[in-house]
């Protein structure tokens, strides 16, 4: 027999099979067939990145007697390899083995180089790997006198003829890698690994061989801002860190900051500094937790508001203060790092997702990105809350996007007893409807009021306040029992039968603790939010010619903590199955990651958000309309026949005698409307 006769390879679990010559090596075979297998060290034994597993045994499907001789036997860098790094039994690498006869191997997801990875410490989305940035081990010739060649001429030679599946362009060397090109290579003795960005740009280069580079992928919330740290190899997330926005102490919401950097002459470049300021304090936090530094981060995605997408590029956002809200750009932005005055390795770069409209931003792009329901027959509605409420509406067939002005009152501001989330907040609130009790739980421990212990567990917090989650919970639970009316107003006949309830003069209120009670302004401020976040809402429905939507998903850290019974009950989404309204977490964080480990994702979303239609609730007539009718709780006209089947709503009268949206209307609503 031939020593080059043909044999016939199945990978599983990708499927893919297919004939190859025997002899040949498996991972250039794998790369004939089209299946992904990692290397970093280009195969030379040294990353241990393309370890496979040998089927054995009959494989009657594909017609094969599979076992471990139909491989090469392990040469000496492998053994070697086995012996340091402690190669599980069986395994070999697949760089160093030759095949003899039919075969299945196995491809285990850590090898995989587009694998599916879930990683519960960010959430359980699954992300297709392929990253803009690789590392690529590369051995270079050395210069010849009767040769005359330059070290970068060489490199690049080295880079097309070992690594020609990540080369998709003429490749390009930054200045900053130039400058070091020949200490590097002779301190690896001809042996370096640079980091090739979008198959076409040397960013980086390290003597011998470097595994692991990062990348971050940050939420710049008004409020809150969050990264995750990426192993950009594997896609694994080696860190997660969170602080507060330091932009905060120029006003809570977004407009406060607006008008901040108008009546301060250089104010926008205070908060551009420091938004900037707090990104470099995540990304250096979180390379420390993670065991590195700074220096190892090459790749940055960051999502967020207009308005923070504006002063991070250090771009005044006055123009969205005001009608027509004009964004300086709308598309993605891809800079280099030390631009924003970031601190990184002088090769990395910032990504920055596309804003789709002046007041519903990167971030709504990315919950887009992560949530695809361009990409589902079902219509979908998707709620990022905040001070400003993003709304996107829609399927594959047609999107649909605006923004509500919700304010503060969501995250515990504008409460008399609200706060932010924190220990001894308030989070969790049951009434009972004969007694009108109150049992709850507090952030920090797992104990509710009327248990054993509980007193115990909170002593050192104490009970401070209530949050945004325990806020709605209260306000629910008070209408549900019947503390709080259809429209809004505390029941003060109910002072006769519960000390619980409170006479404050011409208002009532409910106590929970001596400390922390709902008074009627407090639900006031919630009726305001939640009103403008369905008016938001219920005009993108009434734009997309349907009275209700299949799923509705709350995203952001507010929505994460939110219980669906609860916002349905206030009127904060729309009639729908209870099962079908998820909280998904931090959607637009979700996306940044998947922009970070995908350059696919970043195509996908800037092609999906130019066709997005916006729609401007400040110039449309009916938002008014909607808001006053949903000033009730949880709707004036609204049956909400899928919560009435799951829950026992108090009776309502739901006849439409709403007033029109003239001034006067908008005065008896307590304040006038000025949509985002």
């Amino acid at each position: 027999m031939s020593d080059n006769h043909d044999l016939k390879i199945v990978f599983t679990p990708s499927g893919r099979q297919g004939q190859v010559k025997a002899g040949t090596n498996l991972l250039q075979a794998a790369r004939q067939l089209g299946v992904d297998i990692d290397s970093v060290c280009g195969g030379r034994a040294m990353c241990g990145r393309c370890q496979i597993d040998v089927g054995v045994g009959e494989f009657a499907k594909h017609g094969i007697a599979s076992s471990a001789e139909a491989l090469s036997q392990p040469s000496a860098s492998e053994v070697r390899y086995a012996e340091k790094r402690d190669l599980p039994q069986g395994r070999r690498l697949a760089c160093q083995c030759t095949l003899v006869s039919d075969i299945v191997i196995d491809v285990p997801a850590t090898s995989q180089v587009h694998n599916q990875l879930v990683r519960k410490e960010a959430d359980n989305r699954v992300i297709d790997l392929a990253p803009p940035v690789r590392l690529c081990f590369v051995e270079v010739r050395e210069p010849d006198m009767h040769e005359p060649s330059g070290d970068l001429r060489r490199l690049i030679e080295a880079i097309e003829a070992q690594w020609p599946s990540r080369v998709t362009a003429p490749i390009s060397c930054e200045l900053h890698v130039l400058k070091q090109l020949q200490k590097t290579l002779r301190a690896g003795k001809w042996q370096v690994t640079i980091a090739l960005r979008s198959g076409c740009q040397i960013v980086a280069i390290w003597p011998g061989l470097k595994e692991q580079i990062l990348g971050a992928a940050i939420d710049v919330g008004s409020t809150t801002m969050s990264a995750h740290l990426c192993d950009m190899n594997n896609g694994q997330v080696l860190a997660s860190t969170g602080i507060m926005n330091p932009q905060i102490r120029f006003g809570e919401d977004l407009m406060s900051r607006v008008s901040y950097g108008l009546m301060n002459p250089g104010g926008a470049q205070e908060m551009t500094a420091a938004v900037r300021e707090g990104l470099q304090q995540l990304i250096t936090g979180g390379a420390e937790q993670a065991g590195f530094t700074a220096s190892d981060v090459l790749e940055v995605v960051l999502v967020g508001n207009p308005v923070m997408h504006h002063l991070l590029l250090d771009i005044d956002p006055i123009e969205l203060g005001g009608a027509p809200f004009a964004l300086a750009v709308d598309t993605a932005v891809d800079i280099k790092a030390d631009e924003l005055g970031l601190s990184l390795h002088p090769g990395s770069s910032v990504y920055i997702l596309p804003c789709i409209a002046g007041h519903v931003g990167a971030d709504a792009a990315g919950v887009v990105l992560a949530e695809g329901p361009h990409t589902r027959d079902e219509t979908a509605l998707l709620i990022d809350v905040g001070t400003n409420a993003e709304i996107i509406l829609g399927n594959k067939q047609r999107l649909l996007a605006a923004s509500s002005p919700t304010g503060p009152a969501f995250e515990g501001a504008q409460i008399s007893s609200g706060q932010r989330a924190a220990p001894g907040a308030i989070e969790r609130l049951r009434i009972d409807p004969d007694t009108l009790e109150p049992r709850f739980s507090v952030i920090g421990s797992d104990l509710w009021s009327d248990e054993e212990g509980f007193d115990e567990a909170v002593s050192a917090t104490g009970i401070t306040g209530i949050c945004g989650s325990g806020i709605i919970e209260a306000l629910a639970e008070m209408y549900l029992s019947g503390v709080i009316m259809a429209d809004g107003t505390i029941d003060g006949s109910l002072a006769e039968r519960s000390e619980r309830v409170e006479s404050d003069g011409r208002t009532f209120s409910y106590r929970i603790t001596d400390t922390v009670k709902i008074i009627q302004n407090d639900v006031r401020a919630i009726q305001l939010a939640k009103a403008a976040l369905h008016a938001g809402f219920r005009l993108l429905m009434d734009k997309m010619g349907v009275d209700k939507v299949d799923k509705v998903v709350l995203a952001g850290a507010f929505g994460t903590h939110i219980d669906p019974k609860y916002a349905m009950v206030l009127g904060m989404v729309p009639d729908c199955a209870l099962g079908n309204v998820i909280a998904a977490g931090n959607s637009a964080g979700a996306g940044a990651r998947m922009a970070l480990l995908n350059s696919n994702a970043r195509a996908e979303i800037e092609e999906t958000v130019r066709h997005i239609e916006k729609i401007e609730t400040a110039v449309e007539a009916d938002f008014q309309d909607h808001f006053v009718r949903a000033m009730a709780i949880p709707h004036k006209t609204d049956p909400y026949p899928e919560l009435s089947a799951a829950v026992s709503l108090p009776v309502r009268d739901l006849s439409d005698n709403v007033p029109s949206a003239d001034p006067s209307s908008r005065k008896r609503t307590g304040r006038r409307i000025r949509p985002a």
